[in-house]
C-alpha cells in the first residue's frame, strides 16, 4: 500500500505512546507533507492487534493526499518495544511499511533531537523512560517498567495518586485536598464512590493519566498534597536520568531531550525537574522535542544521504 514506484521519496517518522499514535511523513527535503492521529500502538498495553490498527491508520492518514507513493525509509518509535522479542514479534507486521523499517523505543526518537544523539531522553507522558546514548553507541535506560512495576513520573502514576488521596480525602483518613473536588467535576459526578465505576471496569490507563491535570490545577491553587504529588514526579523523573548517566561516558555538561504530553505542556514538572538534575550536575543541550516524530523522519534522510 505505501511502496509503490514514484519519483519523489518520501520517509516516515511514528511516535506510538500509550496514549496515541503520531505519524509524520516528510519529502526529501525534510518538509511535512502529511500527518495522522491514531490510539495507543504500545502492543505491551493494548494488545498486538489494536497497536497494528493504529499504526496503519495513521500513517494512511498520513499518506492520503499523496496517492500511490514510494517511503524509502520509515522510523517507528514505539512505546512497550523494549526486548529482543518485541521486535521480533512486531517487525513481520511492519517490514512493508517502506523499503527501510527501523523500530525502537519511543525514547529513541528524543535522541535523534541531540548532537550526535548523544545525551539522556526523558519521557513523561501515560508512562515514564529515561534512555541515554553514549558517543561509542552504547546505551542505558532506566524506568519504563509499565504501570504496575513502576511508571513513576508519568501522567499514570501521578492520576493515580491523585485518586488515592481522594478516596483517602473522602473517607477522611486523609488531608483534605483539592484533588477529590476536581476529580468530580472531571468526571461529572457527584459522590465520591461513583469514582469506582469509573476506575475499575475499564481499566484504562490513558483516562487514569488524564487526572494529571488535576493535580497541577490544585497545585496551582495552593494544594499542599498536590504540590508534594509534583515535586516527588520530578525526583523520580531526575533520578531515572542521573541513574542512566552515571551508566554511561556522557559528556560533564549532560544533554538532555525532555518529550511525552507532561513534560511538554507542564512547565511546573518540567521546571522542577530540572532543578532536581541541577543538584547534582550541570546540563548542556536541552531540548524540548514536540514532534519526535517529525525528528525521527528527518534523522532518517540524514542516515539515507550518509550512507
Amino acid at each position: 500500500m505505501y511502496s509503490k514506484p514514484a519519483s519523489q521519496q518520501y520517509y516516515l517518522g511514528i511516535d506510538g505512546g500509550g496514549s496515541k499514535t503520531l505519524a509524520i511523513l516528510v519529502d526529501g527535503d525534510g518538509q511535512e507533507r502529511g500527518r495522522g492521529i491514531a490510539g495507543s500502538s504500545n502492543y505491551a498495553a493494548v494488545g498486538l492487534e489494536p497497536a497494528l490498527a493504529s499504526i496503519h491508520s495513521a500513517v494512511e492518514q498520513a499518506t492520503q493526499t499523496l496517492g500511490p507513493i514510494s517511503i524509502q525509509s520509515a522510523w517507528l518509535g514505539l512505546a512497550g518495544l523494549d526486548r529482543p522479542e518485541d521486535h521480533t514479534t512486531l517487525f513481520p507486521h511492519l517490514r512493508s511499511l517502506a523499503t527501510i523499517v527501523r523500530l525502537s523505543n519511543d525514547a529513541e526518537l528524543l535522541l535523534s533531537a541531540l548532537d550526535n544523539a548523544v545525551g539522556v531522553a526523558i519521557i513523561a507522558g501515560t508512562g515514564s523512560i529515561a534512555l541515554g546514548r553514549d558517543a561509542h553507541d552504547a546505551k542505558a535506560r532506566a524506568g519504563g517498567w509499565g504501570h504496575v512495576m513502576g511508571d513513576e513520573g508519568s501522567g499514570y502514576e501521578l492520576g493515580r495518586r491523585a485518586l488515592q488521596a481522594a478516596a483517602r480525602a473522602a473517607d477522611g483518613r486523609g488531608e483534605p485536598t483539592l484533588l477529590l473536588d476536581l476529580i468530580l467535576q472531571h468526571w461529572q459526578l457527584e459522590q465520591a464512590d461513583a469514582m469506582i465505576g469509573v476506575v475499575y471496569p475499564d481499566d484504562d490507563k490513558a483516562e487514569i493519566a488524564r487526572l494529571s491535570s488535576c493535580v497541577f490545577q490544585a497545585s496551582g491553587q495552593g494544594d499542599a498534597i498536590a504540590r508534594s504529588l509534583i515535586e516527588e514526579a520530578a525526583a523520580e523523573l531526575a533520578l531515572a536520568a542521573l541513574t542512566v548517566s552515571k551508566a554511561l561516558d556522557l559528556p560533564t555538561e549532560l544533554p538532555l531531550a525532555l518529550g511525552g504530553g507532561l513534560l511538554l505542556h507542564e512547565p511546573d514538572l518540567r521546571e522542577r525537574l530540572l532543578q532536581h538534575i541541577h543538584q547534582q550536575r550541570a546540563t548542556g543541550q536541552v531540548v524540548i522535542v514536540e514532534h519526535p516524530a517529525l525528528s525521527a523522519a528527518r534523522a532518517m534522510i540524514h542516515l539515507a544521504t550518509s550512507s
